[in-house]
């Protein structure tokens, strides 16, 4: 099985590391991420400017390809013209933090998987519960490639991912794995106003993560109970409710 590989926290992350490591014992894995820190930039692709594959080795072999860009760039540039062949599967993270609820909408792992989807191949986005950097990844991995080995097989409709949410919790308290349903939880967002040496305002992103508790299988909240939340989401934006009712408006 050949296996792209991809994030938002960049080629150098310890979560991406992981995640190779993970996936290699499912087969031949080559890496195409962010040559930095690209979280919370969801769908974007680079179409302004030219986009750059540095080769990168690590452990004294080839390890994949940097490329100044967003996920969702690595993962159609990759797809489409570095590897030698389509992968068979795309694996996105392991991200620092939740891409629960609302946060998917938002997340550049949870959008390289998109990518892939929207390529038809079987795809899936991982992510562990906090921004701690120096957070254990070994049960996101665990997690990773236990979704993994099945997903080929699932033969998902099209259109559709995985988003994969691990608890930051120690291995013996880990309850295991859960399918859910994208939560509705929310930020209330805030902007924090501060001045530059030149005496001019900016504004730098704040707020808090509400979260709503009506839904029970929602993803943020198995999370927050301690288990692996599965849940399959997939692109289709279009409201099939009101569009039966704009028929009756519109004729």
């Amino acid at each position: 099985m050949r296996i792209l590989v991809t994030n938002d926290d960049g080629i150098d992350s310890a979560g991406i590391y992981a995640l190779v490591q993970a996936m290699r014992r499912l087969g031949d894995v080559v890496v195409v991420a962010p040559d930095r820190q690209q979280s919370a930039v969801g769908h974007a692709l680079t179409v302004a400017s030219p986009l750059r594959a540095t080769k990168v080795h690590r452990d004294g072999s080839f390890y994949g390809w940097a490329i100044n860009g967003t996920p969702a760039d690595c993962v159609k540039l990759g797809v489409s013209t570095l590897l030698d062949h389509r992968p068979d599967m795309v694996v996105s993270g392991i991200n620092h933090g939740s891409n629960t609820s609302v946060n998917a909408i938002y997340s550049g792992t949870v959008s390289a998987a998109t990518e892939g989807t929207l390529m038809g191949i079987p795809s899936m986005a991982v992510s562990l519960a906090t921004f701690d950097v120096t957070a254990d990844m070994a049960l996101a991995a665990e997690v990773a490639y236990d979704v993994a080995s099945r997903l080929f097989d699932l033969q998902l409709p099209a259109g559709t991912l995985l988003n994969v949410n691990v608890p930051p919790i120690a291995r013996v308290d880990f309850k295991g794995l859960r399918v859910t349903r994208q939560g509705r939880s929310e930020w209330k967002d805030a902007y924090d106003v501060r001045t530059d040496p030149q005496g001019k305002p900016y504004y730098w992103l704040t707020g808090e993560f509400v979260t709503v508790r009506e839904v029970e299988d929602a993803d943020d909240l198995v999370v927050k109970d301690g288990w692996a939340a599965i849940t399959p989401i997939h692109y289709e934006l279009t409201n099939f409710a009101v569009l039966e009712m704009l028929k009756t408006t519109f004729v």
